[in-house]
């Protein structure tokens, strides 16, 4: 396969994921990861299958959260792959008993790898640049806590809110639009363009 082919390939895996995981299509979403494939997100960092069993458990009790995707960016280094893509995540949710939407847009940054022919992800991490939060009826009142929202960075402020609220345990030190953080997972992504492990 050329370049052109294999980033085809890549994108429609990125394409998959977010499809299969927001309609609930399980088994699907399992053959987007390789067998030692971790996500890590504000709510949730390990493995794949963990993360699998404790969407399909949220999506049960009622949990939404949908993924929107847009351009991707591809890096090719033979058998391995960072490919970066825009999103945005919409969590729909209750704080406080007033029903809310948070909208963050950020990036998917995946560390995938070509095994036995199959691309497959290794690590997806994300990038979060913004979110904003919309109460569902106008004529609602809903007043946030100051130190709590004070708590998460800019980029995933409102969404970490919300998740919090919700009784997740929230990651503090993700990556957002610049900053040491999201510098560090640029390096480790050029670290496993040039064969290293992550």
């Amino acid at each position: 396969m050329n370049d052109t082919m294999e980033k085809l390939a890549i994108r429609e895996l990125v394409e998959n994921w977010a499809l299969w995981r927001d309609a609930g299509l399980w088994d699907r979403f399992r053959t987007v990861w390789h067998d030692d494939g971790q996500m890590w997100a504000t709510w949730f960092q390990g493995t794949a299958d963990e993360f699998i069993r404790v969407s399909k458990e949220g999506y049960s009790r009622g949990a939404r959260i949908l993924h929107l995707l847009g351009g991707t960016t591809i890096d090719l280094a033979g058998n391995r792959a960072i490919a970066q893509t825009k999103m945005t995540i919409t969590q729909h949710g209750a704080i406080d008993g007033v029903l809310c939407d948070v909208v963050c847009a950020g990036r998917f940054y995946d560390f995938i790898e070509k095994r036995n022919g199959r691309w497959g992800i290794v690590l997806r991490r994300l990038i979060y640049e913004m979110d904003r939060l919309h109460v569902l009826d106008p004529a609602a009142k809903l007043t946030l806590d100051p130190n709590l929202l004070e708590q998460f960075p800019v980029g995933y402020r409102h969404l970490a809110y919300l998740q919090s609220k919700g009784g997740f345990n929230v990651k503090r030190d993700l990556p957002g639009l610049d900053g040491p953080e999201v510098e560090a997972l640029y390096a480790k992504g050029a670290d496993w363009l040039a064969g290293k492990q992550i």
